[in-house]
């Protein structure tokens, strides 16, 4: 196993440098206490990292989507990440993963961590941002605009990968878990951020594929903030084939009655699955969700454990 520490005491002084010492069998990194301010980038399998702590071991940047490239172009959402994992079998334990850059009204699009891969795993992890904090790809199969996808994934092959993330803190404001990946959140607490607007947070924007039978769940989370009650939506469709299931979690009130948005998508009504399942708490309101929001049956729910989700 290779240490990483800011005091010298260790193997290496930055993880990205114990990070390209490794061959390509992988390899366990500690990282010990301290603020590595760093952009990291691991594009090899079979890699796991252990902080000592997730309070203080952080690993901090800020790139953000409006800031100017060399060329005079903008850098964009894709290449804003503090943290870059593209590759299988990735786990991370005990770290903070940061985007430090500040609201999206003043930055644009942060990513903290951008996830793409299969058996990614996240535990006791803290990921901070504000707008598009972390994203699970892989990206949408089209773009929307040209240009739109430029970053380190933009031509890679759209494979959907599973990632887990369990007892895990993540926050942010707008769309702030995103993407396509089959993705399960067991036992996180999801924090939304005040920006003193009518709609103050999505928790999430899923752009799941047509063909994927699950994308996101969440399993006994709380969804929480700092938002004045009914400002904040569960989720919207960033494609509108969306799929996000929220299982036994408890909502708080900042939670809007409607709890999902349709993005001025009217079709997705008809093609995305947005569902609940004996949820609690004031933000909880199953009865005035849209119709086309579903309650889960007892047997219905039962799809939805993490063993059936993610099938590892």
């Amino acid at each position: 196993m290779i240490t990483v520490s800011k005091n010298n005491s260790g193997d290496f002084q930055s993880i990205q440098s114990a990070i390209n010492s490794l061959n390509e069998q992988g390899g366990i990194i500690y990282i010990k206490n301290g603020i590595y301010k760093e952009r990291v980038e691991i594009t090899t399998d079979n890699i796991t990292l252990i902080g000592e702590s997730a309070d203080n071991t952080i690993i901090t940047y800020d790139y953000h989507a409006s800031m100017l490239m060399e060329d005079g172009s903008k850098r964009g959402t894709f290449r804003s990440y503090t943290f870059l994992v593209h590759a299988n079998h990735f786990n991370a334990f005990n770290i903070t993963f940061e985007n430090s850059s500040g609201f999206g009204k003043q930055v644009g699009q942060a990513i903290a961590v951008y996830a793409e891969g299969d058996y990614i795993t996240f535990k006791n992890c803290r990921i901070l941002g504000h707008q598009d904090t972390l994203f699970t790809g892989p990206l949408p199969k089209k773009e929307n605009m040209p240009g739109g996808f430029i970053g380190p994934t933009e031509f890679s092959k759209r494979s959907v990968g599973r990632q887990l993330y369990e007892d895990c803190y993540i926050c942010g404001e707008v769309d702030f878990i995103f993407g396509s990946a089959t993705a399960y959140f067991k036992n996180c607490e999801l924090y939304a951020l005040n920006r003193n607007e009518p709609i103050n947070s999505y928790y999430t924007a899923p752009s799941t594929y047509e063909e994927e039978k699950y994308g996101y769940v969440f399993e006994h989370c709380r969804l929480t903030g700092n938002c004045p009650n009914k400002t904040v939506m569960l989720s919207r469709p960033w494609r509108i084939y969306a799929k996000a299931v929220f299982i036994r979690c408890e909502m708080s009130g900042q939670i809007m009655d409607e709890g999902f948005h349709d993005w001025n998508k009217k079709e997705s009504h008809d093609t995305c699955y947005y569902a609940e399942y004996k949820c609690f708490g004031e933000g909880y309101k199953p009865n005035l969700r849209p119709d086309y929001i579903h309650q889960l049956t007892d047997s219905e729910a039962l799809e939805y454990t993490k063993e059936n989700v993610l099938k590892w």
